[in-house]
Order: C-alpha cells, then sequence, then structure tokens
C-alpha cells in the first residue's frame, strides 16, 4: 500500500498558497485493508475512507470509462493493480494531476516554482504552473462536463492564467456535442457559488463565454452582452460588461455570496428589452425580478440568494435616486424592502447597490451617499415605539389598515427630522 498527496494540495504549496483540504489517493490496497486499518468507507460510487484520526479523504486509485450523458455517466473500477499514473490521467487539469509522496512539503527555499524531482508529474502539471496555464489532462476530460465549469471556476482562482488553446476548443467541441445540456442543476449551482466567491469572479463567466456554455447555463445573462446602455449613466455602455464590473466591485469591496448574486442577476431584464426602446430600458426591474426568480428555481438557488436579488433587482433604481425623496416617500422605500423586518437583508441590498452604481467605467472610486443615507434613515425610522403608537391609534377608533397608516406617518415623522437635523449638519459654516 502506498500513500500519496494530490490534487489541490500539491498545487497550492507549490504556489505557497495555504492547503484548506488534502486529497490522498491510496495504490495497492483493497476496500477490505483500508477498513481492517481502520479507515471508515463513505464513498458511495467509488471506495473513499475516512482516516481514523485526521478524518481526512482517502480514495483508493481508480480508473473511469464513460457510459452515458453528464457527469453521473462513468463505471468506476478499482484494484490494487490501477497505478497512480492510471489514477492522475482521469483528472481535469495538469495542475490538479501532480502527486508527491506523503511527507513530501516544496524544497527549502524554492523559488520560481522550479521542477521538483520529487514529485510525481506525468502529465507535466509543474511547467504548466511556471507558464499559468490551464490545459486538460488527456481527452477523458470531455466524458465530464461538469468540468467546464471547474475550470472556469479555477480561472476566477488564478486569473492570471490562461486557458490553453486546445483546452478551450475541447470545452466548446464538449458544448456543441450537447455534454453541457446535461448538467444537473445542484452541480451548477455549486460551481457557481464558489467560482462567485473567488477574487475575480468576472473571469469565470469570461470562460464560459468563451466556449459557448454560458448560453447553456444562464442564457439569462449571456444575452446581455451586446445590449447597449445611455452613454450619460453607463460610460461602459454594453450590459453584459457593466453587469461584470458590478460583480468585481462586490468581490473588491468584500461582498458575501447573495450580495454577489444579487450583482449578477439585477439586469437581466436589459437582455429582453424591445429593439426599438434601446438604449432605454423601460420597466426592465420588474422584467429582471421575473427573470431572476425562473433562474433561481431552474438552478435550485438558495432563498436567500434569490430573495435578496428580488429586492435589488426591484428597486435599485429607487434607491439610487433616494437622495430626491421626501421622508414620506423615504419610508415607502423602507417598507418595500422590508427592512423594518430584515433590516440585515436591507444593508446588504445597499451593498449590492453600491456596487452597482461604482461598477462602471470611470466611476468606480466614487462616493455612494445613498447608502450610509438610507441605513441613517432606517434607524431614524426603527425609533419610534410602533406598539405606541398603534395603542394610541386604537384608542381614537382607528382599526386595521388605518393603524398602519399611524405607524408609517410616525416613522415619517422621524425620517423627516433626522433629515432635518442632517441637513444642519452638512450646511457650509458661515464665515
Amino acid at each position: 500500500m502506498q500513500i500519496y498527496m494530490v490534487g489541490g494540495a500539491v498545487r497550492d504549496r507549490l504556489l505557497g498558497l495555504a492547503v484548506q483540504d488534502h486529497d490522498w489517493v491510496v495504490v495497492g490496497a483493497t476496500p477490505e485493508e483500508m477498513v481492517a486499518q481502520g479507515f471508515v468507507p463513505v464513498g458511495k460510487d467509488f471506495p473513499v475512507f475516512l482516516h481514523p484520526e485526521s478524518h481526512e479523504e482517502y480514495a483508493l486509485a481508480r480508473t473511469e470509462r464513460k457510459s452515458g450523458r453528464g457527469y453521473k455517466g462513468f463505471n468506476v473500477f478499482t484494484s490494487p493493480d490501477v497505478t497512480l499514473e492510471q489514477d492522475l490521467a482521469r483528472r481535469d487539469l495538469t495542475i490538479n494531476a501532480i502527486a508527491a509522496c506523503a511527507d513530501w512539503v516544496p524544497a527549502a527555499g524554492q523559488k520560481g516554482l522550479d521542477l521538483d524531482p520529487a514529485l510525481i508529474d506525468p502529465f507535466h502539471g509543474q511547467r504548466d504552473l511556471r507558464a499559468k496555464v490551464l490545459r486538460h489532462v488527456t481527452d477523458a476530460f470531455r466524458e465530464d462536463p461538469v468540468r467546464i465549469l471547474r475550470l472556469a471556476r479555477f480561472a476566477a482562482r488564478f486569473h492570471d492564467f490562461s486557458v490553453a488553446p486546445e483546452t478551450l476548443a475541447l470545452m466548446q467541441d464538449m458544448v456543441a456535442d450537447g455534454e453541457a445540456d446535461h448538467l444537473v442543476p445542484e452541480r451548477v449551482w455549486q460551481e457557481l457559488a464558489r467560482g462567485l466567491m473567488e477574487t475575480h469572479p468576472a473571469r469565470m463567466f469570461e470562460v464560459l463565454r468563451a466556449c459557448g456554455a454560458l448560453r447553456v447555463v444562464l442564457p439569462e445573462l449571456d444575452r446581455l452582452w451586446g445590449v447597449p446602455q445611455r452613454a450619460e449613466y453607463h460610460p461602459e455602455v454594453d450590459t453584459g460588461v457593466h453587469v461584470m464590473m458590478v460583480l468585481q466591485m462586490a468581490a473588491r469591496l468584500g461582498a458575501g455570496l447573495p450580495v454577489r448574486w444579487a450583482c449578477l442577476m439585477h439586469d437581466l431584464g436589459k437582455g429582453t428589452t424591445p429593439v426599438d426602446e434601446l438604449p432605454r430600458h423601460i420597466a426592465h426591474e420588474i422584467r429582471s425580478a421575473k427573470l431572476l426568480k425562473t433562474v433561481g428555481e431552474r438552478l435550485r438557488v438558495p432563498t436567500e440568494c434569490t430573495e435578496l436579488a428580488d429586492v435589488v433587482a426591484r428597486e435599485h433604481g429607487n434607491i439610487h435616486r433616494s437622495g430626491d425623496l421626501n421622508a414620506a416617500a423615504t419610508v415607502r422605500l423602507l417598507e418595500r424592502c422590508d427592512a423594518f423586518r430584515k433590516p440585515a437583508r436591507f444593508a446588504d441590498a445597499l451593498l449590492a447597490c453600491e456596487c452597482d452604481a461604482r461598477g462602471r467605467l470611470g466611476m468606480e472610486d466614487d462616493a455612494y451617499p445613498q447608502r450610509p443615507r438610507l441605513l441613517a434613515a432606517l434607524a431614524a425610522a426603527q425609533s419610534v415605539e410602533t406598539a405606541t403608537v398603534a395603542a394610541e391609534a386604537q384608542a381614537r377608533g382607528a382599526r386595521g389598515e388605518a393603524i398602519g397608516k399611524a405607524v408609517a406617518q410616525a416613522r415619517a415623522q422621524a425620517v423627516a427630522a433626522w433629515m432635518a437635523t442632517d441637513a444642519e449638519r452638512t450646511l457650509p459654516s458661515k464665515t
């Protein structure tokens, strides 16, 4: 029995990155031998075991043979006779097909990704790490459409890596052959969610567009490229370019997944604007909200992501213009955003709107006063003792809707008082 460290753990150590998880492959063993040594079997489709102490995953060396469409269309074969090189050959990218002995660490002082002779690297993954290239290991890459998404996700993580021309051509062939049509929603969302949280998430969508997969997994997003917007508001003009700039701003500001998803979804309706209305996009907010719900249902997107995206899609224009609203209109905006019941989600919506405002050519470093202003307005409105207001309204004979109007009026008065005080603070001092 020989045990090797493989995959991301080796790759990230070579790159000088922190290793989050270790992947281990075991050559020359049977499932019975693993159990006899205390390993706990957990794999459904092929033998994977948890180490009795570290609880890390150890997989028996295996080979795969295509048996049908999609990522589940494989027959898996394990045997003590399967070699390490055969196991590495079934992996996706050369940079993930490097193996090392269990106790391997990069040589002290190693710089410039010098080739390490201690590594087992039959597919020249170290060479591609040095050249910053994402390259498939063998033609078996085409057998699993999830690998298209994985490669795009790695492009978002290693944004300065290029995709090898032959790999891009292979991905294009896979899309043309209909392999991407068999991606299941859970895997699509899993890979998209992970890619969205990388440092350069826009790169993932650049790669998916280049191979044609984006029009399969997210056609609502794919159609935004080439759709013009009014240049006075969007100097970048192209809607697809704008959405990518918004997404990158979300990454720059360290936003969480729901905010990044909302940024990606907020302008979907512009892809359905009638040609004779361009470059204006009348009522695109409502169309965006309908489309993103369809996307959420299809990809089984978590509810918190879809609900935040809905608020941002419907209200981002009103939030941008909120500086012109009076107190009563501001309270109505807060109510539509459900800010009183879900203030944390409202704060996320404001962050997404800031990303939208700054995700425009030449506006990346602009201030976005709407965000602190609306948070302060919400705090002022929340200071109202709604139970007291409701009780007083009931004492005057108010019922049902009239009580709600009394509460809204009291909140508007509190916001108006805050606005007056805030205006005094921001007035220029007299000299």
